[in-house]
């Protein structure tokens, strides 16, 4: 992190942080964002924005959209078009950002999609975050967030699911992104490394053809058609809106931890599948049944996280519940 001038006492970092978000210090806090065109990171870097960050979007545009770049860019986004998997642009970016820290949200995300593709999820998940790490080693980045997510735990064996549950993902996607949160925890010598394991998130500009069953959900009912449930419906799945899932990132980076820390972001209440559709029935003011079709396998049947530590060590909280957040998407268009 460059020091402010004209001090020769280093500041105390929660100091220093409030300092340079306020304007006081040598600059604003710069924070480079990787997959700044994606679901989470569009919605992450306006709110930076909005809050007087400094903020490099990087993003080879591969699944990105390249309207939300030319939106965030009018907000006064810096962004450059790059691969995480590509060591010399990957340095060139970090070199002309000089950030204080990164938020590491590049990734493929598909589970279905990992089955057939396992090596490709591997290289960008697992290898392009091991190869960002060592860049930002080499060039002294002083805090690193990685978005992990909830598919490293696996199956769980016990529920709610803590940070110290055992990591056994049962998908190629949930072991790409444990190495990549492997990577972080164990290999950034930085001030700080946070993974962010991320539960089922939602919201506006979520993309239908890799995003999970809310989306799905919400898509068919606009239509007037039934949900689709894979299944008999009693899973249970946590849901968390993208805009409280910004704010466990931003509480990150603002944070005075120091070391390496796994946190569950999620709301911490389970719902059921077959609920969760009754209630978009409801909200759409439609008189509709759900549909039921073979379950797909890999799927896990409970998930819900105790969210007690990112509680404790952020101060940060979800806002959005989950009935407000389904009926302004299904109010939107």
């Amino acid at each position: 992190m460059r020091k402010p001038r004209g001090l020769k006492l280093p500041l105390p970092e929660t100091l220093f942080t409030a300092m340079k978000l306020m304007g006081g210090a040598d600059s604003p806090m710069r924070v480079l964002v990787t997959g700044a065109a994606g679901f989470i990171g569009h919605h992450l870097c306006r709110k930076l924005l909005e809050r007087g960050f400094e903020v490099w979007g990087l993003d080879d545009l591969s699944r990105g959209d390249r309207a939300r770049v030319r939106r965030l860019e009018e907000l006064g986004m810096r962004f450059r078009r790059a691969d995480v998997r590509a060591e010399a642009e990957v340095e060139e970016v970090l070199r002309e950002s000089r950030p204080d820290a990164v938020i590491h949200l590049a990734a493929l995300i598909s589970v279905p999609e990992s089955f057939e593709k396992p090596s490709l999820y591997m290289s960008v998940n697992a290898e392009g975050t091991e190869i960002l790490v060592s860049a930002a080693n080499r060039l002294g980045v002083g805090k690193l967030i990685y978005a992990s997510s909830a598919a490293v735990y696996g199956n769980p064996i016990r529920l709610p699911i803590d940070e110290d549950h055992p990591l056994d993902p049962i998908s190629p996607y949930g072991r790409s992104k444990l190495l990549g949160e492997e990577h972080v925890l164990r290999g950034f010598r930085g001030r700080a490394s946070i993974a962010l394991r991320i539960f089922n998130v939602y919201g506006p500009g979520q993309s239908p053809e890799y995003a999970g069953v809310i989306v799905k959900f919400v898509e068919r009912l606009r239509k007037n058609e039934p949900p689709i449930i894979f299944g008999d419906g009693e899973q249970t799945r946590d849901f968390i809106h993208v805009h409280d899932v910004a704010e466990a990132f931003i509480q990150a980076l603002t944070s005075d931890l120091h070391g390496a820390h796994a946190l569950n972001i999620a709301s911490g209440k389970p719902i059921k599948i077959r609920e969760l559709a009754e209630l978009m029935i409801r909200l759409r003011r439609l008189s509709l049944k759900p549909v039921h079709a073979a379950p797909r396998p890999g799927d896990i049947k409970h998930s819900y996280a105790d969210i007690s530590k990112a509680r404790k060590l952020l101060g940060w909280s979800p806002k959005t519940m989950l009935e407000e957040g389904l009926r302004k998407l299904l109010e939107s268009r």
